[in-house]
C-alpha cells in the first residue's frame, strides 16, 4: 500500500482525510495482489501439496488416485524391498489390501515424469533427460536398450526406486516408450549402484566386480 501512498501528489500529500481515503481504497487491492502472488508458490509442482496439487495434477493430465491397487508397498521391518526409505507408510485411511491414493511426494515426482513425458521426442538421449528431470534428486539413472524389433528393455541403477514408484513403473504411469513400443522388461538394480555392463563404464553400467546383476520385472499387461 505504501507504494501507492507513495504515487500522491504534494498538494495532497498533507491532507489526513485524503491519505486515509487512498490508503482505505488501495489496502483491500493490495492484499489481493499479495494473495495472487502467493497462488504461483500454491499450484507450483515443486511446492504445492494437498488440494492445489491436485488441482495441478489435473492440468497436467495425472491423478493421484490408482486404477488398481499398489499391493506389497507398505513399510515392514525385516522386508529389504519394502524396508526403511523404500516402503511406503500406511495412511490412517488407506486400505490394509494396498495403496489407492499416492502421497504428494510421490505424486509430485508422477507428475514431474508426466510432465517430461509430454514433451519427450521420442529419442532415447530425450529419454534420459525426461528421466533426469522428474529424478535427478532421488540418484536413480535409466538405460534403454533399443532390441530393434519394436520393443525395448528398461534398465534402472543408481538409487533403487522405491516401492511405491517401482510399482507405478511397472503399472505403465511412466510411459517413456514412444507409441506403438512396448517394454519387453525391466533391469533393476536390487540394491544402490550400477548394472553389470561388459566392456561398459557409465554412471549406469560397469564391468565385473563393479556391476550388480539386475532383478528381471515384467510390465503388467
Amino acid at each position: 500500500m505504501s507504494g501507492y501512498l507513495g504515487l500522491v501528489t504534494s498538494e495532497h500529500r498533507n491532507r489526513p482525510r485524503f491519505m486515509a481515503t487512498v490508503a482505505a481504497v488501495t489496502d483491500p487491492l493490495c492484499g489481493l495482489q499479495e494473495l495472487l502472488e502467493t497462488m504461483r508458490a500454491a499450484f507450483d509442482v515443486d511446492s504445492a501439496v494437498g488440494g492445489q496439487l491436485d488441482r495441478t495434477g489435473e492440468w497436467i493430465g495425472r491423478s493421484r488416485h490408482l486404477r488398481l491397487e499398489l499391493d506389497d508397498v507398505y513399510f515392514e521391518w525385516g522386508r529389504e524391498a519394502v524396508g526403511w526409505a523404500r516402503g511406503s507408510w500406511k495412511g490412517l485411511y488407506d486400505p490394509e489390501t494396498g495403496m489407492v491414493r499416492l502421497p504428494d511426494e510421490t505424486y509430485r515426482l508422477l507428475l514431474k515424469a508426466k510432465i517430461g513425458a509430454n514433451r519427450w521426442d521420442g529419442t532415447v538421449p530425450g529419454a534420459y533427460e525426461v528421466w533426469e528431470s522428474a529424478f535427478a534428486d532421488t540418484g536413480s539413472l535409466i538405460l534403454m536398450q533399443d532390441n530393434q524389433d519394436m520393443s525395448v528393455v528398461i534398465g534402472l541403477a543408481g538409487t533403487p526406486l522405491d516401492a511405491v514408484m517401482r510399482n507405478l513403473l511397472l503399472q505403465g504411469y511412466l510411459p517413456l516408450k514412444p507409441e506403438g513400443v512396448r517394454v519387453a522388461w525391466y533391469a533393476v538394480a536390487p540394491e544402490r549402484g550400477p548394472l553389470l555392463g561388459w566392456n561398459c563404464e557409465t554412471g549406469g553400467l560397469s564391468g565385473w566386480g563393479k556391476g550388480i546383476w539386475p532383478v528381471r520385472l515384467e510390465p503388467l499387461p
